[in-house]
């Protein structure tokens, strides 16, 4: 029987806290998963700051191959990284074997990333419907084309240049095929898979399947990167030691936590649990603010951006007097614990409403900076808070028709 993630809290680190790609050494062994409109260069860059440039691997929003007759460097944007993104890879995605080789060449000699990564996990109709993303997955045949001939094209390019893998578990619960697909990928040269535990059919519903991702690492002989519901400290942990994969891949947990990766750094490094005001969590939109207008974000660009990110972290917001508000006390136990609980929740939920309507970025920032020192000042950032992700609480895989027909 796997260990309860709770009974893991005071545990030691795992037995895993470093995976290698090739002469790389990866520490701590996360990786930031590529979610497009998410994950671009300020996102990537703040989540690099609050991690004390410990993050493991980061990687490039995808990248298409196929819209163009040849492809242009230029026009792509998802391409531009910085320096301090290291050790950094593009992804890319597509269903034509000599576009994906053309690509994969020009971006390894012009931009020299850390690796290279083929995509055949995006579930999103307009990727998985034309054939391309996790719609290799019901074509294994032209995945394989697309591994052999975008490693031959970086053996080709005079640049050391590891290829990577991303896949979901299979189309649909009745075709799960990641283990052939390993077998392809290492076949093809392939130097690291990340594998989501869910189906094409799934989207981001239900629970990721860690059994068939336990199977998949179990079978290789490269490094297995394990994605799908990772969202603490404890979680990774417990995934690392039971599932015995490399390292794990953490999305929409960052989304809602952008310290997690520097919380794991701490916890392999044998460090204390660092505590984070909400003094500190609103001080993150001055920093983001700026990356999105170096990235060359409009101001009402980086505004929509500053609310996204202001709706997700406000969720783990609650008060900072003896754990009152932290769902590990049980505050149900004592009629005034209760009263507190709903004390913090009307003032995070004030502080929310507070950053969301303002009209501008600037405004944002202003509001950020007075809540800091008003009525935010007794609260505490707990991403013991963000349990579920999904929207609602999810206890067992589900399989819905999210893109039926497709």
């Amino acid at each position: 029987m796997l260990k309860n993630v709770e009974s893991l809290k005071n545990a030691e680190k795992p037995p895993r806290t470093t995976f290698r790609l090739r002469g790389l050494e990866v520490f701590p062994n996360t990786i930031l998963s590529p979610m497009d409109g998410v994950t671009d260069a300020p996102f990537r860059r703040l989540c690099r700051v609050l991690s004390g440039d410990r993050m493991g691997l980061l990687v490039s929003e995808f990248v298409p191959t196929d819209g163009d007759a040849v492809f242009n460097l230029e026009g792509h944007k998802q391409l531009r990284f910085f320096p301090e993104e290291r050790p950094f890879g593009v992804q890319i995605f597509g269903r034509f074997p000599d576009k994906m080789a053309d690509a994969a060449r020009k971006i390894a000699v012009a931009l020299k990333p850390d690796y290279i990564e083929v995509n055949a996990g995006c579930p999103a109709p307009k990727v998985a419907g034309k054939g391309s993303g996790s719609g290799l997955l019901r074509d294994l045949p032209r995945l394989q084309e697309i591994l052999h001939d975008v490693r031959a094209a970086l053996d080709g390019c005079g640049v050391e240049m590891p290829l990577t893998l991303k896949c979901r578990i299979g189309w649909d619960s009745e075709s799960i095929n990641v283990l052939e697909t390993l077998r392809i990928a290492e076949g093809e040269g392939v130097e690291m898979l990340t594998v989501h535990g869910r189906t094409r059919l799934q989207g981001y519903n239900g629970l990721a399947d860690w059994d068939w991702i336990g199977k998949v690492a179990n079978a290789a002989k490269i490094p297995v990167i394990g994605n799908g519901d990772v969202n603490s400290v404890e979680v990774a942990r417990e995934r690392i030691e039971n599932y015995g994969v490399s390292g794990v891949a953490i999305g929409r947990g960052a989304m809602h936590n952008p310290w997690i990766f520097g919380q794991i750094a701490d916890a392999w490094e044998g460090k204390p649990k660092r505590v984070i005001t909400a003094g500190e969590a609103l001080d993150v939109f001055k920093l983001y603010y700026g990356f999105k207008i170096e990235d060359g974000s409009t101001d009402k660009g980086a505004e929509g951006r500053l609310k996204q990110l202001a709706a997700r972290l406000c969720k783990g917001f609650c008060l900072n007097e003896d754990g009152a508000a932290s769902p590990e006390c049980h505050p149900g136990a004592e009629g005034d614990r209760i009263q507190v609980l709903n004390g913090a929740e009307d003032v995070a939920m004030q502080v929310r409403q507070a950053l969301l309507s303002s009209s501008c970025a600037t405004e944002l920032l202003d509001r950020a900076q007075s809540l800091k020192d008003g009525l935010a000042k007794d609260l505490m950032f707990d991403p013991g808070r963000l349990v579920n992700l999904n929207g609602a609480k999810e206890t067992e895989l589900k399989f819905g028709d999210q893109f039926k027909g497709r």
